[in-house]
């Protein structure tokens, strides 16, 4: 997977452009649906992460992109779960995520947020 650039509200992957948030699943690009996480929206300011989503839980690591300055709320029960079924979560501001997985992709799915 070609991460080819990141930039506040774009993501280039394999010469594709996003133009919102995106979940790898075992080398697969699709758009994160937030829709269920947004009950929360009102208690955190943002839309969330939260365990409601499809989160793509088949990997040893899954490296949450975190938005441009770091925003993205993850709730603690993503990092219970992470732990429950032995996944390595890292957890970080999107540029750092995609440096996560230009060095080390095997085996790692993400969910990248592209704005704030």
């Amino acid at each position: 997977m070609q991460f080819e650039e990141f930039s506040f509200g774009s993501l280039r992957i394999n010469g594709v452009t996003y133009e919102h948030d995106v979940v790898i699943d075992r080398g697969e690009v699709r758009k994160r649906k937030k829709k269920r996480s947004k009950e929360f929206r009102e208690a955190f300011g943002h839309t969330l992460l939260s365990v409601k989503e499809e989160i793509p839980w088949k990997c040893r690591r899954l490296v949450v992109g975190t938005g441009s300055y770091g925003n993205l709320p993850v709730m603690e029960e993503v990092k219970r779960e992470a732990a429950r079924r032995k996944v390595d979560l890292v957890i970080g501001p999107t540029d750092q995520a995609i440096e996560t997985l230009n060095q080390s992709p095997e085996e790692t799915n993400a969910i990248l947020h592209v704005t704030c």
